[in-house]
């Protein structure tokens, strides 16, 4: 019975490289599918010799339109998602129309003020552009002009949580550095001193993407969340946890980074599939051995290869400028090993500390956690291709 169960589980695992294989032998041909929700930015102008205060937004307008959930990393996961392909089929001019009874409502979701008094500045300008390539996000812009008072001192902006996270960049003359600023769920940004922006530069911006990373690990990805458990259930001793560990975040490093710069840009209608594979091969693997074999740290680099690319498709959509897009990245970065720590400490507190040693820890522990993980996995793997909804 044993052999007949380990020979199932090594046509699974099997399966999964075949599946996953197959899915990489396509990438050419295989159209993007996919589309995140694309994070707005705002880069706001201060110019004090000609007393204005300039603010250009590029929004993700059909996903705003269409009530996307901003948490979504897929718009075809929403239950929206046929209005907002709808509006993305249509023409520039098509979408200012469907815009304009929309338009209050996207004006009123957003708060301007200096000094603490909120202000209403001009729409200057408003671009619709066309959008040739259904597989992008469009970028619709919207101009603001204000006077800006001689004795005007600091700036804040606010965004409505449910138009998803906006960047906030600055410009002026005569302030000694840039600002950068993610904002979410809602949040007013910190006041922008207008004339001398170091207030807040580097290290807000840095703690910014740290909490990015981490909450795209935890408790937004599920996916790698499985994908590290099914890492540590292998063994719960240090030396094939560090090894494997140390191989995913190599691997992930780089492909975030080459990914997040464009230099290889792949759909998440393809890695996101993959991923599910990983996951299943992993916990099919955790299954059919007992020990850290010297080819499994080799296949969870090629995995961390292709989870790498799963996280520039979140870094990717903050448009961080060139200057401070290594601050960016890193920082992200460093968000994303501090979740998959907090992870393998979780699991440590629960099953090693207390049962790793026990002679019934592979047989009670390993075996059923790597199960569930693998039909989970497998499910995630099925839907995520279309064969089921």
């Amino acid at each position: 019975m044993t052999l007949i169960f380990e020979r199932y589980l090594g046509l699974a695992a099997r399966m999964a490289l075949c599946a996953m294989l197959a899915l990489i032998a396509s990438l050419p041909a295989q159209e993007a599918a996919a589309h995140a929700f694309k994070t707005s930015s705002a880069l706001v102008n201060f110019d004090r010799d000609r007393g204005v205060l300039a603010m250009r937004i590029d929004v993700n307008l059909e996903a705003i339109m269409a009530h996307i959930d901003p948490e979504v990393t897929d718009t075809s996961q929403s239950p929206n998602a046929a209005e907002y392909n709808r509006l993305r089929a249509l023409s520039g001019e098509q979408l200012k129309q469907e815009y304009q009874a929309f338009r209050q409502t996207l004006l009123n979701g957003m708060r301007f003020e200096l000094d603490g008094k909120r202000f209403t500045p001009e729409l200057a300008d408003e671009t619709f552009k066309d959008l040739p390539d259904l597989t992008l996000a469009r970028n619709t812009t919207l101009e603001f002009k204000a006077p800006l008072p001689a004795d005007a001192k600091a700036f804040t902006f606010g965004w409505d949580p449910t138009f998803g996270k906006i960047t906030v960049r600055t410009r002026s003359i005569h302030a000694r550095s840039a600002y950068f600023e993610v904002l979410e769920n809602g949040a007013t940004s910190a006041p922008l001193v207008i004339d001398d922006l170091k207030a807040r530069r580097v290290w807000s911006m840095i703690g910014d993407f740290i909490v990015i990373g981490f909450h795209h690990i935890v408790p937004n990805g599920l996916d790698h969340i499985l994908f590290v458990t099914g890492i540590f259930l292998l063994s719960a001793r240090m030396r094939p946890l560090l090894t494997q560990v140390t191989a995913f975040t190599v691997a992930h490093t780089v492909t975030l980074g080459l990914g997040s710069l464009n230099i290889i840009n792949v759909s998440n209608a393809i890695v996101d599939p993959l991923i599910a594979a990983s996951i299943v091969y992993v916990g099919v693997e955790n299954i059919r051995t007992q020990r850290l074999s010297r080819w499994r740290p080799v296949v969870v680099f090629c995995f961390g290869l292709l989870h790498g690319l799963g996280f520039a498709g979140t870094l990717r959509t903050f448009n961080i400028p060139q200057g401070e897009f290594l601050t960016g990245l890193l920082s992200f970065n460093v968000g994303v090993e501090l979740g998959q720590l907090a992870i393998i400490l979780v699991c440590f507190l629960m099953f090693g500390f207390w049962f790793g040693d026990k002679p019934w820890y592979r047989q009670r522990v390993v075996i059923p956690g790597s199960l569930v993980i693998s039909v989970i996995a497998a499910y995630w793997f099925v839907q995520r291709v279309g064969l089921i909804a």
